[in-house]
Order: structure tokens, then C-alpha cells, then sequence
């Protein structure tokens, strides 16, 4: 098998958040940068961002033959997850889903939701932009998604602050797919 060259990829990728039902850039616009209106940039990362779909099919079996029949898709997960180097009150509210940001002279603050465990949580959308081959760019979407592990930030001398974050996709309609993958072409 030979290698094609051009379709090695590799660099950074760039991180949006929006609503849940933002208005997402036209596939058209995938070189561009989503509207800033319905879109934040949630800065620079560290170590990369990682996207990840997890399905496991479970096996169709008979009495009659010894063989696997068939299997069918029974579960699928959907990640990003990263590294953001700019762990700053308004990425945190995003990744704790929410919560209450105030500020006045010399100060700003922010309180996470400490409503019942029983609210509604505030689900967000997810735009990771990268590279695809030949150098162009790859978008990727998770329509419906929250900041469901563990966040962490940690404070030493000889190391960068950063925050951890991993966002788990959901289902949204059954007309609407959960997340969409779009590639630029030449």
C-alpha cells in the first residue's frame, strides 16, 4: 500500500462554545471563524484536544450456528476533551454547565449552580476546528453536549495552571443528527 503524503495531518486545533441550538457556520464557511454572536472562542489549549466516539455493538446470536450472526450499534459516546491554558472565571462557568458570574470595581466572582440535582442541566454546543488533509480544515460539531468528568486545575511553582475538561455528546432529535464532521475541500 502506498502513502499519500497530503493526507497526513497534524497541528492545533481551536475550541467554540455555544447555546445548545446555536446557529452553526454553513458547511461552506468551514476555513472561516464561527460568528462570534452565537460563538466564544475558549482560548488556548495545552496537549492537544482529543475527539473521541466510543460505540459498542452488541452480538446477534443463534442456537443454530456457531459464527456471530450480526451485531447492532446498542451505545455510542461522544467526546472532546482537553487541556484549556486560560483558566479564567468565564471558561470555568463553561465547564461547570452554568452558574452565576457577577463583578464590580476591582473584582470579578462566579458561584456554580446549586440548585436541586433534579434542574435541567444548561447544555451547550461544541465546534472544534482542526486540520484535515492536504492542509485544509476539518470541523467538528457536538450539537448537544456537557462537561460531565472531572475538572481540575492545579496551582505549583515550576508548572502551568490549566483547567481539564471533557465534553460528553447527547442525543438531540430524531431529524437532527448528534454531531456532524465537515471537510474542507481543494
Amino acid at each position: 500500500m502506498s502513502v499519500t503524503t497530503t493526507n497526513l495531518i497534524m497541528g492545533p486545533a481551536t475550541l467554540y462554545i455555544g447555546n445548545f441550538g446555536a446557529t452553526e457556520p454553513a458547511d461552506t464557511a468551514v476555513n472561516g471563524t464561527p460568528a462570534a454572536s452565537a460563538w466564544t472562542d475558549l482560548g488556548g489549549t495545552q496537549d492537544g484536544a482529543k475527539m473521541a466516539v466510543d460505540q459498542t455493538y452488541t452480538d446477534l446470536e443463534v442456537d443454530q450456528i456457531v459464527d456471530v450472526a450480526g451485531a447492532r450499534l446498542t451505545k455510542r459516546l461522544f467526546t472532546i476533551e482537553t487541556n484549556l491554558a486560560e483558566p479564567t472565571l468565564e471558561n470555568l462557568k463553561y465547564l461547570l454547565n452554568d452558574g452565576t458570574a457577577a463583578s464590580g470595581t476591582g473584582f470579578k466572582s462566579f458561584e456554580p449552580v446549586y440548585a436541586s440535582s433534579a434542574t435541567q442541566p444548561t447544555y451547550r454546543a461544541i465546534i472544534l476546528d482542526g486540520f484535515s488533509p492536504n492542509q485544509l480544515r476539518r470541523r467538528f460539531i457536538i450539537r448537544k453536549c456537557l462537561s460531565n468528568d472531572k475538572v481540575e486545575s492545579t496551582y505549583k511553582k515550576d508548572g502551568q495552571t490549566l483547567f481539564t475538561v471533557k465534553w460528553s455528546g447527547f442525543y438531540v432529535t430524531a431529524g437532527i443528527a448528534p454531531f456532524k464532521t465537515i471537510d474542507e475541500t481543494p
